[in-house]
């Protein structure tokens, strides 16, 4: 008798299949090294530190076959800080254009963006106060003035939560950002994030960690999902579709349609 899979099944084999494989981590780990070595040359005795923060420090950054903007949050803490933000993006853009000749190079919000075959990496000036607070540049400043930072503090609150929901939330994570990027990014991705992060996945058929599955995580974010009052029409009917789908899928379950109900999930997520 063949094997029919179930929808906890197949969101379960294509949240593994959105993570970095490991040709793609050897890539990336090179262009790591290469950039730091090559800063800590140019800049030499200039820099505070360099750090590595956003969803690769996280675990939750997608592959680029399935999230053309997958990219890496790079951050160049300098020791001097007496000057205005964009002085340090033009130190870093003559820096990449002195050693990246061929890619292309673009300042977007308050970052250097240098993009490369295989990713992209999102520069980030920054310094630190009396404190050994960060500061980076302010995006509504036209980067005049420098805002507080905490780089790698929302990766121990999802630590917390994942841990907490059985190691469920990564995975539910790259699922829900899978399907933002499928469907022209409405949502800003760390948005995204903090958002699967702050939903309460207790349900009363779903209390228990134990008998939570990612299909009951998916199932009740994208129900619970709100875009809020200013957002653009189009994002709305888009997250009333799905919420419709997610009905169909949960009716499709209770009549012991299985292949139906999967049919319907591999539209709303289909598996490259």
């Amino acid at each position: 008798m063949a094997f029919t899979e179930n929808v906890n099944g197949y969101l379960t084999r294509l949240a593994g299949k959105a993570v970095l494989n490991g040709t793609e981590k050897i890539s990336i780990g090179l262009s790591i090294n290469a950039l730091k070595q090559r800063l800590d040359s140019y800049f030499s005795g200039q820099l505070a530190e360099t750090l590595i923060f956003g969803s690769y420090s996280r675990g939750t950054i997608l592959p680029r076959s399935l999230d053309e903007r997958s990219d890496i949050d790079y951050m160049v803490v300098f020791s001097d800080g007496n000057y205005r933000p964009q002085t340090y993006l033009d130190k870093l853009r003559r820096f990449v254009e002195m050693y990246y000749r061929s890619s292309e190079i673009v300042q977007s919000h308050p970052t250097i963006q240098l993009k490369l075959g295989h990713i992209c990496f999102e520069l980030v000036p920054a310094t630190k106060d009396w404190f050994g607070g960060m500061k980076i540049p302010a995006k509504a400043s036209d980067y005049v003035n420098w805002v507080d930072t905490d780089p790698i503090g929302f990766n121990a609150t999802l630590v917390a939560k994942n841990q907490e929901n059985g190691q469920l939330i990564k995975p539910l994570v790259r699922l829900i950002k899978y399907w933002n990027a499928r469907n022209g990014y409405p949502f800003e991705s760390y948005a995204l994030e903090q958002q699967v992060v702050s939903q309460n996945y207790n349900s009363w058929n779903v209390f228990d960690t134990q008998q939570r599955s990612l299909k009951d995580c998916f199932y009740i974010f994208m129900e619970d999902l709100d875009a809020g009052y200013y957002t653009p029409q189009w994002t709305r009917q888009l997250i009333e579709r799905v919420k419709r789908s997610i009905a169909s899928v949960k009716a499709y379950e209770a009549a012991g349609s299985t292949s139906q109900a999967v049919s319907l999930i591999r539209q709303l997520l289909p598996m490259n």
